[in-house]
């Protein structure tokens, strides 16, 4: 009788606990759906990047090499940041669980069966998430395919084929993610018992210990990040600085919310005047208590606001920047240099012509000149040897400069102007920052500057290129040997007929027209002077800047996806703290009223509550975001990006628009804590 009691009371378990896991998720709403939410939109983007990656045509389009490297590496970056994203709000919905679970056991359901049910809820949940976001992943995918094709600037016309290899891989990569979240569930609510369980989301928080020596390692850490974010150099330790700025700025932000925040709140519990007012008294008292359960919380708000700011501002500098950085870089279409004395008489100009009319092009402008360019060191108005840079922390007293020496006449003639020179009068102009002297000492040679123009045709300028060149323009041939072979002794070359005679004569062109006509005209003047006696050195530019197009173009995408990642885990997290913490005063709340605090009083202290876990992390991550621009400029500068000004007006745009998308989340947010906590 007791045996076939027992085995029909397993069996009526057995079948009940499926019901009650579907009940669970139906029930709590409020946490899963939004659960289910973040977790469908992770699948789409992963399987989107999966799909992309996997896709043989990406394998085969010309210069699509770079949109796939970065794609590949994108998603490894999107596994480590989902990963511990989702973990982080599973943790949300198990301590909303809990007291529902630990109700389950005190009713009956042993622990075996609530690891069954919590079993079927984590596969309900995997399977709906992945079903959707792969269905979601195949419908869109062809779509942002297309798009990355149309910004990287490879061909539209082809074929979006599904692939079954990125299915099972986003499919085991989930698998991975839900079941470790469920593992860990597992633990939490074996471990406990019964009554932690039912308590398990109002257990409170211990202070953190040494509280203000890590409120002042917090503060250390994050003054450090900020002053190497500022200071660093666009050189070769720039992502090394990088890195670490970031990583100091993380753990400052860590260690200020939750030890300096516990600290600055108990400075002013000191204030007997200010705390024992009824709305400071529960506004101080209850984040004393929970502060360092929610600065976990505002940290990671912080940061994710951090991250989808900077992302967002470099996504969009780099999609509106990207003309100029290729006009900067590649200022004209062709540049071919020949050897002085190989070159033939005016060959290239009759093949250019020749080709001119075959493709139906025009030739607008067509320069040449001739130009030796020496490696030399400049310390103030003195320019010599060149600074021995093959180790890392010398200190030089001044920097290196490529100088080129052009002859005043090629100078008339690329700029169309009539100006002269004395003796001992030279034309400064630097591709960088102003030389700014009025003269100048080549080894020992001195010249009075008479003029530093503002522009030159064959090179762009900006003050923000650390890496630019010298142009040091020249009254005649004579003086320009006599520098060359002051030059040449200095650095102990004895061949200075043969250093003059292997300058460069240099053809640099544009090529107006349609864009095929204009690329078989570069590719076949390239065949002709590669195989042309004298060519030192043929640029097609117009490869370049696809190549670059695609480069870029790579990175925007990825950049649109990751802000969407970022936004959507800000939203969640915020979104999660304020409901949990509406549940857990519910209670605190309720007691407040039967004590005699009015609605007016509650909403007052609700309202200040929400305004410091809401605007301290938004006020952090701005300020985050105005060190991390300094950087980020600097970085630039590497990848050759120097508009300035446009990357501080899209800082300014994206920072607006992110804030008023923040008040606009702490007025929904601020209306659905009061509604929880008011019940």
């Amino acid at each position: 009788m007791n045996k076939s009691f027992q085995a029909d009371q397993t069996i009526n378990a057995w079948r009940i606990l499926p019901r009650l896991a579907w009940k669970g998720i139906v029930g709590n709403g409020t946490v899963y759906y939004p659960y289910l939410g973040a977790g469908i939109v992770s699948v789409f983007i992963y399987f989107v990047f999966s799909s992309i990656l996997h896709n043989d045509i990406i394998a085969i389009l010309p210069k699509s090499a770079y949109a796939w490297i970065f794609l590949a590496i994108g998603r490894v970056l999107l596994g480590m940041i989902l990963i511990p994203f989702l973990f982080y709000t599973n943790s949300f919905l198990i301590k909303r669980r809990k007291k529902e679970i630990g109700l389950y056991n005190l009713l009956g359901l042993e622990k075996k069966h609530i690891g069954i049910m919590m079993f079927t809820e984590s596969a309900i949940t995997y399977m709906i998430a992945v079903a959707a976001g792969i269905v979601g992943g195949t419908v869109f995918s062809k779509f942002l395919f297309l798009l990355l094709l149309r910004m990287t600037g490879l061909p539209v016309d082809v074929k979006f084929t599904f692939s079954f290899l990125a299915f099972g891989e986003t499919a085991v990569f989930f698998l991975g993610v839900y079941a470790f979240c469920f593992l860990s569930n597992l633990i939490q609510v074996g471990r406990a018992r019964p009554s932690e369980l039912l308590a398990g989301g109002k257990k409170g928080e211990k202070e953190p210990g040494f509280l203000w020596l890590w409120a002042f390692i917090g503060f250390s850490a994050l003054g450090t990040g900020y002053w190497i974010a500022v200071s660093s150099e666009a050189d070769s330790m720039i992502f090394i600085h990088f890195f670490l700025a970031i990583f100091l700025v993380v753990a400052g932000t860590y260690f200020l919310f939750t030890s300096g925040s516990v600290a600055y709140l108990k400075l002013l519990k000191k204030r007997k005047g200010f705390y024992y007012k009824p709305s400071n008294f529960i506004t101080i008292s209850g984040m004393l208590y929970r502060m360092k359960k929610s600065a976990a919380s505002l940290v990671n708000i912080c940061i994710f606001s951090t991250m989808a700011m900077i992302t967002l501002i470099c996504t969009s500098s780099l999609y509106l920047g990207l003309g100029g950085m290729m006009d900067f870089n590649f200022p004209f279409d062709v540049d071919v240099f020949w050897q002085k004395i190989q070159m033939g008489e005016n060959g290239e100009k009759i093949k250019a012509a020749e080709l001119e009319q075959k493709y139906g092009v025009k030739i607008d402008p067509y320069l040449t000149y001739e130009k030796i360019a020496l490696r030399c060191g400049q310390e103030g108005e003195k320019l010599g040897m060149a600074y021995d840079t093959s180790y890392i922390g010398h200190p030089y007293p001044g920097k290196n400069y490529d100088v080129n020496l052009l002859l005043l006449e090629d100078y008339n003639k690329i700029e169309d102007r009539e100006i002269k020179l004395e003796d001992g009068e030279v034309l400064v102009f630097s591709s960088g920052p102003d030389y700014g002297y009025d003269k100048i000492i080549f080894f020992g040679n001195e010249f009075r500057v008479k003029e530093e123009p503002e522009t030159f045709m064959i090179a762009p300028k900006s003050v923000n290129n650390k890496e630019g060149e010298l142009f040091l323009i020249v009254k005649e041939e004579g003086v320009k040997k006599m520098l060359v072979k002051a030059w040449a002794e200095a650095n102990g070359v004895e061949d200075v007929k043969g250093l003059l005679e292997g300058s460069h004569q240099a053809v640099r062109l544009d090529v107006k027209g349609e864009e095929e006509a204009r690329g078989r005209f570069a590719e076949e003047f390239g065949d002709w002077c590669r195989n042309s006696p004298g060519c030192v050195r043929f640029e097609n530019n117009l490869d370049w800047r696809s190549d670059w197009k695609s480069m870029y173009g790579g990175l925007l995408f990825i950049g649109i996806l990751f802000s969407i990642v970022f936004i959507m885990c800000l939203v969640l997290i915020m979104y999660y703290k304020q409901i949990a913490e509406g549940y857990e005063d519910q209670n605190a709340f309720t007691i407040m009223q039967k004590v005699g605090m009015s609605d007016g009083e509650i909403k007052g202290t609700i309202h200040k509550q929400i305004l410091i876990v809401f605007f301290v992390p938004l006020i952090g991550a701005v300020m985050h975001t105005c060190a991390g621009l300094v950087m980020v400029s600097k970085l630039f500068a590497v990848l050759r990006f120097f508009d300035i000004g446009l990357l501080v007006g899209c800082g300014a745009a994206v920072m607006t628009i992110f804030a008023l998308f923040y008040g606009g989340s702490y007025v929904v947010t601020a209306r659905t804590y009061y509604r929880i906590v008011s019940r």
